[in-house]
């Protein structure tokens, strides 16, 4: 069975053209998945200049096949000269030929969400790619545009550069561009080189290959030769994929439909854009009523988070955990039976008095007196834990399960951040990248984004906790505690062999398969209550 073509209106999609065949090529091969995802449209492509075939034969090709409507499409990221003057009137010139076909021009791609989607992709691409684990907060990230004569062209990327900065937590950005505007790649990059950063990304804002971006990838490696203590990646442009199709047949219906394209498109709170996918949807409140009526005696407090990220600290205020006043906590009955069960069925002298809370609360969680003999602590780990939750330190999880685990009312008390990344887009990205699961792949981004002001809590993942141990080991990172209780048959007793061997950070583990996220969450709770506790008395 056959569809059948839709003739509704034609697509013509307008390309700038190359003087490089691989470029033409990736042109084509996008077209080539643009039909193939929407076989029943008329869909022909013509190129400015430099290939074939042109844009005017491209439209008479695309009636020829029966449209009585055409849209023609600018496959180009900004408009600029091209999009705002040499195609719209390569369309008018045909124009002429047809007065019977109703014709539409699309506007520029921009700075779609779905491109900064694939971008983002781009860029964890390159970051997995190298055999080096850094910080984003010591990266620097150089995004090239295409440069033209039309200064609000050149500034999308300047706004491009910043959304991608702050959503993905770079130290900072620097802009440069291939050709027309200052600064110029070559020049651009190596200034790069010069502000301090262990790493610099280098990514084209380019659909596609071509003489330009070959000079690109040029310029990254001469300045790399100058700096050989430097890592430089070289990020992939946009290249085929279906977010490029996507966003085209978009601008398709805008244009056809006559539809007024607004700002909003790249708003949080109305589409997911990197960093911030979900704010989308979130009721939008004043976030300064609290200065109202606070007078010289109020004082408004703020907990400051140190990641050595060059002085960028990134707060958002739905993240934001009001602190209340603490209270000493007052167990439920039944739970206060349990416990004194459990402390009349062992002999508890020989366990450190420190301990015992926290094992105590693990064979409640387990109803398991055996687990005792299982349960490693290392020195000072309790205490450790303790000071860093009354300091307000966040908590980091490798599964949603702990998180779900940890007493809110405590939480509240407290005022500390409890933040789990496996669910997080980037961390899927991260994952399928780097070649690791999203438990490990969560637990580097909160390293990344959190620092050393950390409780490391992890219930589920053995990977997680392998990578948290690599990361101790190759880039010095000194969380508070390390809670290491996964559950399982495949790596876990290794993991925790490996976890009890770590000197350079207090250590909470077990010995054997059995663990999970109940029993990674029930110590987080008995450090809190001891925390809780010390707060209201003192």
């Amino acid at each position: 069975m056959t569809l059948e073509t839709d003739t509704s209106y034609g697509i013509v999609i307008a390309g700038h053209g190359s003087r490089d065949k691989e470029g033409v090529q990736e042109f084509e091969d996008t077209i080539a998945l643009l039909k193939k995802q929407h076989p029943h449209k008329v869909v022909t492509h013509g190129f400015l200049e430099f290939a074939s075939p042109t844009i005017d034969y491209a439209i008479r090709e695309n009636i020829k096949m029966g449209s009585k409507r055409i849209v023609m499409i600018p496959a180009i990221l900004f408009a600029a000269s091209h999009g705002k003057n040499d195609m719209p009137i390569e369309m008018l010139s045909t124009k002429k030929e047809f007065p019977d076909v109703d014709f539409q021009y699309a506007g520029a791609m921009e700075l779609h969400p779905l491109l900064l989607k694939l971008f983002q992709e781009r860029i964890i691409e390159a970051e997995a790619r190298s055999s080096r684990t850094i910080k984003r907060s010591e990266s620097l990230l150089v995004i090239v545009g295409r440069g033209t004569t039309d200064s609000d062209t050149n500034s999308n990327v300047s706004k491009l550069t910043r959304m991608i900065e702050e959503g993905m937590g770079f130290g900072a950005s620097f802009v440069c561009y291939s050709g027309t505007a200052e600064p110029m790649v070559r020049n651009g990059i190596e200034f790069a080189a010069k502000m301090g950063f262990k790493r610099l990304v280098v990514i084209p804002y380019f659909l596609f290959t071509g003489v330009l971006i070959k000079r690109i990838y040029q310029a990254a490696d001469e300045v790399s030769e100058l700096f050989p203590d430097l890592e430089i990646l070289k990020a992939q442009y946009l290249g085929v994929h279906e977010n490029v199709t996507n966003v085209w047949m978009e601008k398709a219906e805008e244009g056809i439909n006559g539809k007024a394209v607004m700002n909003c498109t790249l708003c949080k709170y109305r589409t997911q854009i990197v960093g911030f996918e979900k704010e989308v949807g979130t009721v939008q409140e004043a976030h300064h009523l609290h200065v109202r009526g606070l007078n010289e005696n109020n004082e408004s407090q703020e907990h400051h988070h140190h990641d050595h990220s060059h002085g960028h600290h990134h707060h958002h205020a739905s993240d934001e955990v009001e602190k209340q006043k603490a209270e000493i906590y007052v167990p439920h009955p039944i739970e206060a039976e349990s416990f004194k069960i459990i402390e009349e069925q062992y002999d508890w002298l020989k366990i450190p008095e420190s301990h015992r809370p926290v094992i105590q609360r693990l064979v409640h969680t387990s109803g398991d007196f055996s687990i005792v003999e299982d349960i490693s602590i290392s020195k000072d780990a309790v205490e450790s834990g303790v000071r860093a939750l009354i300091s307000g330190s966040g908590i980091i999880t490798d599964v949603t399960m702990v998180k779900s685990g940890l007493k809110r009312a405590l939480l509240s008390q407290i005022g500390t951040e409890v933040v789990c990344e496996v669910h997080e887009e980037e961390t899927r990205l991260l994952a399928k990248a780097a070649t690791i699961t999203r438990s490990a792949a969560g637990i580097r981004r909160a390293w990344q984004k959190r620092g050393d002001d950390v409780i490391v809590a992890i219930g589920d993942a053995p990977t997680a906790v392998m990578e948290t141990i690599r990361l101790i080991k190759e880039q010095n990172w000194r969380p508070h505690l390390i809670i290491g209780l996964p559950v399982g048959f495949v790596g876990t007793q290794e993991c925790k062999e490996q976890l009890r061997q770590i000197e350079e950070v207090p250590v909470i583990t077990n010995s054997g398969n059995r663990g999970g996220s109940p029993w990674a969450a029930a110590v987080v709770n008995a450090l809190m209550i001891r925390a809780v506790n010390h707060l209201a008395v003192s």
